[in-house]
């Protein structure tokens, strides 16, 4: 399977959205959209590594399809608030490495003891 950037997700989700009348959902129905898909990804790892088995009436759903259907929403409540998501992953990239950058213990490598 080849690589996609951020962008071409972006424009993949869009020209698909573009195809029905009804485009993207409101602000409110994505974000209720987006906490199903995150309750339906928490079931999962609570089936895989948490204390509740599936029953035996239950379909098997991977992880990877999961967080799929998540970042498949999250794209469209960007597309449809005009986010540009490689922006967002920038800032957020940025704010980690400056507010949080003393935040955990690194892991010492070769050369970082003076």
């Amino acid at each position: 399977m080849n690589s996609k950037s951020m962008q071409e997700m972006q424009k993949e989700v869009d020209h698909y959205i573009g195809q029905f009348k009804e485009g993207y959902f409101s602000p409110l129905a994505m974000l209720a959209r987006l906490s199903e898909e995150t309750g339906e990804l928490a079931r999962e790892i609570n089936h895989y590594y948490g204390e509740k088995p599936k029953k035996s009436t239950e379909s098997e759903k991977s992880l990877e399809q999961e967080m799929g259907d998540i970042l498949f929403v999250l794209i469209c409540f960007a597309n449809s608030l005009h986010i540009d998501l490689d922006e967002a992953f920038d800032l957020v990239m940025d704010k980690f490495r400056t507010r949080d950058k003393d935040r955990w213990t690194k892991i010492e490598t070769e050369g970082d003891e003076e």
